[in-house]
């Protein structure tokens, strides 16, 4: 049976706990013989007080050479003043430009369990299952220059710079469209292009892309801010929405809110199928943050970081059936009723991390018997 390799890099704050219950999930498929091989190593803050810097060059060796990175979460205010290119954050930023990781999938789905938690109302959450696509190595995250000037009298000016090249877009154009072809059939483009140069060429390329290579996928281009509008007014008229780096970023946790909390997202960045072997690099990440006030209390939610898996399963190791498997394992244990803080509501039952571990495994076994 063939290895898979598997390096966790929990990180800070809540990472190690939630990363913890990922590492059982896995433990359950190896006893079933999916032949998964787990390797430990560190990043942001933890990183920085061993190694001086984010993320090592030794770690980024271990990245490079996995078939799939499970992160955990960076950062807190223990790091909060040293210097700004060892943040503990600049450790997946490294990772995401090094591996060449240019496409963030973030779905947004809306379990039924979970409909009243929303911000909205159920009627326009439930059933909810939604794709943002973000381009993840350029826009004004990676633009050069970057920098702060002082002008003097107390003056200073900073400066972000915000840039893409043709192939950048077309890459990830193509990435949306290969999605949306397997869903819904739908893409939604979102952009700044009435007030930014940027906008101008991303609408440009998406639509001739589309127009080229799939011409058989519906196209929509809507404005980055009506999308956020209309996330929150009409979340289910979209399927697969592409968008830049700064828009996917904000928009991705305006769609987070639709779903009840940002603990149930996961997120996979992934680079280009490599020519040799076909497979590619991918790191698989919740969306929440380290939660630095709640770390080591044993209260995050961990459906998200197992969800993360779950894209894992499905997208670097073809395992479908299996990904489904515990797709539906997290449904039926919020069917249960049960929730971590937050996501409680009266009548449910509120539980601690790794008890909503054993959770989603109790109902693996009952599903796989």
């Amino acid at each position: 049976m063939a290895v898979s390799h598997l390096l966790f890099l929990p990180g800070d704050g809540i990472g190690p706990e939630v990363t913890n219950e990922v590492r059982r999930v896995v433990e359950w498929f190896n006893a079933r013989g999916a032949g998964f091989e787990i390797e430990h190593d560190l990043v942001g803050g933890c990183a920085y007080e061993a190694h001086g810097q984010a993320v090592s060059d030794a770690t980024m060796a271990l990245a490079s050479a996995a078939d799939a990175v499970l992160f955990g979460a960076v950062g807190g205010p223990k790091w909060d003043r040293v210097p700004y290119e060892v943040r503990p954050e600049a450790g997946l930023l490294r990772l995401r430009k090094d591996l060449e990781l240019f496409a963030n999938l973030r779905p947004a789905i809306c379990f039924t369990a979970l409909a009243e938690s929303s911000s909205l109302k159920r009627d326009l959450v439930e059933g909810l299952d939604i794709m943002i696509v973000r381009e993840l190595t350029g826009g004004v995250y990676f633009g050069e220059p970057k920098v702060i000037t002082d002008l003097g009298n107390g003056q200073k000016r900073a400066v972000d710079t915000q840039v893409y090249d043709t192939f950048e877009i077309e890459r990830i154009s193509r990435v949306a469209f290969e999605l949306a072809a397997k869903r819904k059939n739908k893409v939604t483009s979102m952009d700044k292009r009435n007030v930014m140069r940027t906008g101008v060429l991303w609408n440009e390329v998406v639509s001739a892309v589309h127009e080229r290579e799939y011409p058989g996928v519906e196209l929509d281009h809507m404005l980055a801010d009506a999308g956020g509008m209309q996330l929150v007014r009409a979340p289910k008229q979209f399927d697969v929405i592409v968008t830049d780096n700064l828009f996917g970023d904000m928009l991705s946790d305006i769609a987070a809110m639709l779903t009840g909390s940002i603990g149930m997202l996961p997120s996979a960045s992934l680079g280009l199928p490599s020519a040799a072997t076909g497979k590619r690099r991918a790191l698989y990440e919740p969306v929440h943050g380290s939660a630095p006030d709640i770390a080591g209390k044993g209260i995050a939610n961990p459906i998200a970081m197992i969800a993360s898996f779950g894209m894992a399963l499905r997208y670097s190791f073809n395992m479908s059936v299996e990904a489904d498997l515990l797709d539906r394992a997290i449904a039926a244990a919020l069917d249960d009723g049960l929730r971590t803080g937050d996501i409680a509501a009266p009548g449910t039952k509120t539980i601690g991390t790794a008890a909503m571990g054993t959770a989603i495994i109790e109902k693996l076994d009952r599903l796989s018997a």
